[in-house]
């Protein structure tokens, strides 16, 4: 799972590409919309939504027309909904923040599926003591997940991010760079992470089941074209639930399923399972409700946004972490009301839950 630095110049440019652009302009009312999806466990049940039919039998419910689209780079993705290519994409509540978010795109959080529960996490071959990682470098991928991963990992045993060396390295080079000898210690998220893990001798330090809540995954839209298109939403969320409860069944059709995601993410039933051990799922609106409703909630995404701030992720305006506006369920907001960027809008699951879609 990755985030992606407002310092790297792809995010740069479309972020500069996004701000140049009112909001309007990537919204109208119309029939047919693009999701842009990448390989993550908690994301994999898209493809099964398109592949099976049961995004198309939604859309057709509402009379319109849904596109999911697999995009291998999933930074890239999300630079490509920032930039309005797509109308949704599949993120961290991190990434929502300090790219569309920081870039002026008013977002809306439709779904929020799962977070991480141990899919993310350290791995050194050294030591299993990450107090020896003083004065030591570490791969991953910069101002992303891993990185406010690790800022809590070295937090928790006395040490800053000023007592390591952060070594910027793309997701799809931190299994090959583990493999040399000159890379000692990484931070990655899954499949990748076990990969790493499986390797003899290492040492699996922290995970993010040690900071529960704080790596939240979504299915992110447009916030206009969700008000202008509100089909869009109850499509999307009834085909995301109805495909939940095939996943989570002990039912031949819940094995067939998450088989041929496994295989579909490069591995098999059995790792597929795996992958969703280490994650929280919301196998239902009403768990995925409990959740964003929660202090849980609300304290974690604080914490990101801190992070974001401190790193120079919400954008050269920003003189503070109250820079963008996070509109919460009941009432609650974090930052300034004046600039809300990114919503957390509960009612299409309000809808699910009540059978109302």
């Amino acid at each position: 799972m990755s985030i992606k630095p407002l310092k790297t110049l792809l995010c740069a440019i479309s972020v500069v590409l996004a701000g140049s652009l009112p909001i309007s302009a990537y919204a109208e009312p119309k029939q047919q919309f693009n999701l842009a999806w990448s390989i993550y466990a908690g994301w994999m049940p898209w493809k099964y939504a398109d592949e099976s039919g049961i995004m198309k039998k939604w859309a057709d419910k509402y009379g319109i027309k849904v596109n999911i689209t697999q995009i291998n780079d999933y930074v890239e993705s999300i630079n490509q909904y920032t930039a309005g290519k797509y109308d949704a994409v599949v993120l961290t509540s991190m990434d929502a923040l300090s790219i569309p978010a920081a870039g002026g795109v008013d977002s809306t959080a439709l779904i929020v599926g799962d977070y991480s529960n141990g899919n993310d996490g350290i791995v050194m071959k050294d030591s299993a003591d990450m107090k020896t990682l003083k004065g030591q470098k570490i791969n991953l991928v910069e101002l992303s997940v891993s990185h406010y991963l690790l800022a809590h990992a070295l937090e928790s045993v006395g040490l800053s991010e000023k007592d390591v060396k952060v070594v910027n390295t793309s997701d799809a080079d931190i299994v090959g760079s583990f493999a040399s000898k000159d890379v000692r210690n990484v931070v990655t998220w899954n499949p990748l992470l076990d990969q790493v893990a499986a390797v003899p001798g290492v040492h699996r330090v922290f995970d993010s089941s040690q900071i529960p809540g704080h790596i939240k995954d979504l299915t992110l839209v447009n916030s206009k074209t969700l008000a202008d298109n509100p089909a869009f939403g109850k499509a999307v969320v009834g085909a995301w639930y109805e495909v939940m409860g095939i996943i989570a069944s002990n039912t031949p059709a819940g094995a067939k399923a998450r088989a041929f995601l496994g295989e579909a993410s490069g591995t098999d039933q059995a790792g597929y399972e795996s992958q969703l051990k280490g994650m929280k799922m919301f196998w239902t609106p009403a768990e995925s409700l409990a959740f964003i409703e929660s202090q849980q909630a609300y304290n974690a995404m604080d914490s990101v946004r801190q992070f974001s701030f401190a790193h120079g992720l919400l954008g050269q305006g920003a003189a503070n972490a109250d820079f963008i506006g996070i509109s919460l369920p009941n009432g609650k907001l974090l930052g300034d009301a004046k600039n809300v960027k990114l919503r957390f809008d509960t009612s299409y699951m309000q809808m699910a839950r009540d059978n109302r879609l």
